[in-house]
Parts: C-alpha cells; structure tokens; sequence
C-alpha cells in the first residue's frame, strides 16, 4: 500500500484511500484536496515524482496540469470582466484589433470562453516548439478565418484556448496572462500555481510519465517528453502548461464554489462568480464527439463547473454543496486517466454526505 501523507477529516477519508488506491494501481505520484466553505477538509499526496522511483511526491511538489490550466485562464477572463474591463459581449477584435482579419470581426469574447469561436486549431499541424513561441501563434490565429460561423457551434479550443484568452487578457490588462494570474489571483490567494514557470521551481517538479501506450494521443501536439522540458515550463501555453498541485488548483477554483470569496480574500463578486454559469452551447461538440454543455470556460453539470487535463488530472466546483476537489498527477494516461480523479471526486461526495 502506498503511504499517504497529508492531512484529512474523517469524513472524507474515503478520499485518500481512493488516492491510495489510484498509486497503488500506477505505481507514480499525486495529489488530492477538497475544499468546503474555502477552507480544505484533504490535503493529500504521496507516491514519487520519478521515473525512477526514487524522490518522493511532497508537500510542494508540483506538476503540468494540462488543460486544466484553462480553468485558470478562464478565471482571469471572469476576473477581468467582474471588475467591468472586459466586456464578456464585445466583439474580441474591440480589445485585439488585428484578429478582425478573415471575417472574425463579429466573433464575441463570450464564444472564446465558450469554445464556440470556430478556431479549435490553426488548420494545420502544430509542433511544440511552435507552441512556445506566443506571440507567433498567436498572430496566426488572428490571421485564421473560423471552422463554422461563430456562436453557431461548438467544438474544443484543445490548445487555441489559452492564446486567444490570453492575448484579450493582454491587450486589456497590459500584462501577459501568466502574470496577470499570478498577480492577481495565485498571489492574493496564496495558491502555488504557475502559468509559465521560473527555473527556480524546477527543482520541485514532477516528471511527467507517459502512457504505457505512447508519449502522445494521436493528433496532438505535444506530448510527455515536451512538457518534461525547461523550453516548455519556461514558455506560456496558457491551455496547457500550468504548473501546479491540487491544493493550489483547488484553493484557486474554490473562488466559484463559494460566491466569488475564498478565505476571507473576496476575488469576484457573487454575481461575477455566477456569471461561470452562463450556458453557451448544448450540444455535441464537434471536436470531442459527444454531449457537453458549455459554461464560460467550464464544462456545466447542474451547479458543478468543472474541467480536467490530458492523462488525467480533474478540478470540479460545486457552487450547491460549496465544495471544489481536485487531482494531479504524474502518470499520463491517454485513455482511462480520468477514472482516478472522478473516484477522487466521488469518494469527496461520499465524505459530504457522510
């Protein structure tokens, strides 16, 4: 059995068994947190952070999350149009003139959170270093005209995500995205999360292990042998290259759980932390293949707002029960990874109720 550290209520010890159970099956290192009323009840970790097998998993270990990183992206937009400088509404090009090009003038900054924008990629291969040049990226989509007519639809902004929030974060913040987050949320919150990464946090970062299948899904652009690079923690891939663990990523998405405030530190105002639960498309998303409904930047179900990355990684807020979890880790799994975190997640439920 893998020795589980940390600290927890009795209730919820269901949580770090089901934590324990996920190590015992992969053999790596992860993390669990619940958070009720904004304060943690699971504050959990164990396993190791190698390959080898030879550094444990630690209090301050953090690790790629993936797109779970958009969740913190999109909290910045909400951020932003809490405080009334970003009109959730407004044409995108009002903020980022250039991206009116190829007849996207009418596209709503609504349909970037929403993932209806009609720009799920660049309309040809990406490669990860190419993901960590922004700014070129970037320009290529302003460039791009839409899959589908915007609003219309919905299909996955997988990677194009975090550029196309980001730069309208830029462009009216006058701050990179990760800065912005870092200063405006991970700061004032005391969360370790990291959106883009100084090298002298290297020494606490996980090893991301690939899936016994490959270093990649079919199709995507990057994989675990980029992600375990300084060129990638260094860059800003803002739907992709967040660093955390899950106490930092649960600490930050209480925000929406609880109206907006989390521990004492008011970061939106109730009606700005509502706002997560504007439907903007029911349907079937034409890049995942399957029903979803989208808020802005999460996934809804009920009063839950939710969102996972690639391999495995999951952040659930439930603004009913007032409850976020979150799970990371450092073994990919391509196929399956997300039954981990969602027994996390049921095993949060099963401690609420008990």
């Amino acid at each position: 059995m893998t020795e589980i550290h940390g600290s927890w209520d009795a209730r919820f010890a269901g949580v770090a068994a089901a934590l324990g159970a996920a190590l015992d099956a992969d053999g790596a290192g992860a993390s669990a947190a619940v958070f009720v009323d904004g304060e943690p009840v699971v504050d959990a970790w164990g396993g190791y952070r190698d390959a080898a097998r030879t550094l444990p998993w630690e209090r301050d270990t953090i690790v790629n999350v993936w797109s779970t990183t958009k969740t913190m992206v999109a909290l910045c937009a909400l951020l932003l149009a809490d405080r009334g400088e970003l009109e959730l509404d407004a044409p995108v090009a009002r903020y980022w003139p250039e991206f009116a090009a190829a007849g996207k003038g009418e596209v709503r900054v609504r349909h970037l959170l929403g993932h209806t924008a009609g720009l799920p990629d660049w309309g040809r291969p990406v490669t990860a270093a190419e993901l960590c040049d922004g700014p070129a990226v970037t320009a290529a989509l302003a460039a791009r005209a839409p899959d589908w007519e915007p609003g219309t639809a919905a299909g996955y902004h997988a990677v194009t995500f975090g550029f196309l929030l980001g730069e309208v974060i830029a462009r009216v913040s006058g701050r990179g995205v990760g800065r912005f987050f870092a200063e405006e949320v991970a700061a004032p919150l005391g969360a370790d999360f990291h959106i883009g990464l100084a090298a002298e946090h290297d020494h606490r970062v996980a090893e991301l292990l690939p899936d016994p299948e490959g270093d990649s899904p079919a199709g995507f652009p990057a994989g675990v042998a980029d992600a375990n690079t300084a060129a990638w923690r260094r860059a800003e891939i803002p739907a992709l290259n967040g660093h955390g663990n899950a106490r930092s990523v649960a600490l930050v998405q209480s925000a929406l759980a609880c109206g907006g405030s989390v521990g004492g530190y008011r970061l939106l105002s109730e009606a700005g932390a509502e706002r997560v639960f504007d439907e903007q498309f029911a349907g079937t998303d034409l890049v995942l293949g399957q029903p979803i409904r989208w808020g802005l930047g999460y996934r809804l179900e009920n009063r839950t707002c939710s969102w996972g990355g690639w391999g495995g990684s999951v952040v659930l807020a439930d603004a009913e029960q007032r409850m976020t979890v979150a799970y990371t880790m450092n073994q990919v799994l391509w196929q399956d990874g997300y039954s981990r975190g969602l027994e996390v997640v049921f095993a949060a439920y099963g401690g609420l109720h008990a």
